[in-house]
């Protein structure tokens, strides 16, 4: 069997993460609040998502 690999995560890498945490969250309430469609992929396809159901 193979080798598991190990992944740390880097400080420069958290705090991307956490940017994009912020930036997915504001972008949801900018939908919300100019009651827009949220446009995703979901199972390669490409889905609107009402701001009603967020």
């Amino acid at each position: 069997m193979g080798e598991q690999k190990t992944t740390t995560t880097t400080p420069t890498q958290k705090k991307i993460i956490e940017a994009m945490d912020k930036v997915s969250e504001k972008l949801i309430e900018f939908k919300k609040k100019n009651n827009s469609d949220l446009v995703v992929m979901q199972d390669g396809k490409i889905v609107r998502i009402k701001p009603t159901s967020l």
